[in-house]
């Protein structure tokens, strides 16, 4: 394993008030895998991940997160993690060994712009001179920069074009499995889970609801929230006229989470032992299996 959480707890103090956003999440990465994160947004997928890397500030983090190797992060607005005054190459060169003479790492760095398949010349242009896919590809050219055994790509095609979007996942794709790297998607898009994972982990209100490999958990899903997700991507085979399929409601807020299981206010299956404090487990999800 490359990645092993046991029981992830987040906490945060917001005004005198306790807020627990990710609440025991038990997950792993094999090496070389591709694991996905799926939910909606305020389910707690970017914060587990933050966690794992230690960039979560002002917050208690308790459980076990074992790392065994380099993790490197694509962040999902590259806009923002970009620095605007700074040549993109220069920005590169900041992730490298800084033992490695200043030459070396100048060449480095346009060395891993290529492999992103992005010109040499690019190096000494500013992040506002490049397209929104290509500033994603800068950023996966950062990732690359430490060597990472594990990449972490958090919604890594968030506002780009679906053409795009395509070929920056495929990029994704083809360096880690160049590089032998494990990847560690977090999308709420079940159709790029089916294309770039192997295993899934579906996040609701904090907890990890239904995992195991992909095939088997879109084939046969099992929790109503995953059911709800799967039921909700939209079908090219559809009629014109079928209406879109949602889940009704929200997310809730991780303080107003409610009693027992948190989905059950918008659960179309739940029963009153639903909502109980005793509750533990949905009685869809005998034996699951944790990956």
């Amino acid at each position: 394993m490359i990645l092993e959480v046991e029981n992830l707890r987040v906490e945060f103090a917001i005004d005198g008030r306790r807020s627990i956003p990710v609440n025991g999440v038990s997950f792993s990465v094999p090496k070389g895998a591709r694991v996905a994160l799926v939910g909606e947004s305020g389910c707690g997928k970017t914060l587990t991940a933050l966690a794992v890397g230690s960039l979560v500030d002002r917050a208690k983090v308790a459980g076990g997160i074992k790392l065994h190797g380099k993790i490197s992060y694509i962040f999902q607005n590259p806009m923002q993690s970009l620095d605007p005054v700074m040549r993109v190459g220069n920005q590169i060169m900041e992730g490298m060994d800084a033992s490695l003479p200043s030459s070396r790492r100048k060449e480095f760095s346009q060395e891993l712009l290529e492999a992103v398949g992005l010109p040499r010349a690019l190096a000494r242009r500013y992040p506002c001179e490049l397209s929104g896919g290509q500033q994603q590809r800068v950023m996966i050219a950062s990732a690359l920069a430490q060597n990472p055994q594990m990449l972490v790509a958090d919604e890594p095609t968030t506002a780009l074009d679906v053409t795009t979007q395509k070929e920056v996942l495929d990029l994704i794709d083809r360096v880690a499995s160049e590089r032998k790297m494990a990847v560690l998607l977090i999308t709420h898009n079940l159709g790029l889970v089916s294309r770039y994972s192997s295993y899934v982990n579906v996040m609701y209100a904090g907890k990890i609801v239904e995992s195991g490999e992909v095939k088997s958990v879109l084939a046969s899903p099992r929790h109503p929230y995953t059911k709800g997700l799967i039921a909700a991507v939209p079908r090219i085979d559809a009629p014109q006229d079928a209406p879109l399929v949602d889940i009704p409601g929200t997310v809730p807020p991780p303080w107003a989470w409610p009693q027992g299981c948190a989905f059950h206010p918008r659960c179309p299956n739940a029963l009153p032992e639903c909502s109980s404090e005793n509750f533990t487990i949905c009685r869809y999800l005998t034996g699951n299996q944790q990956f």
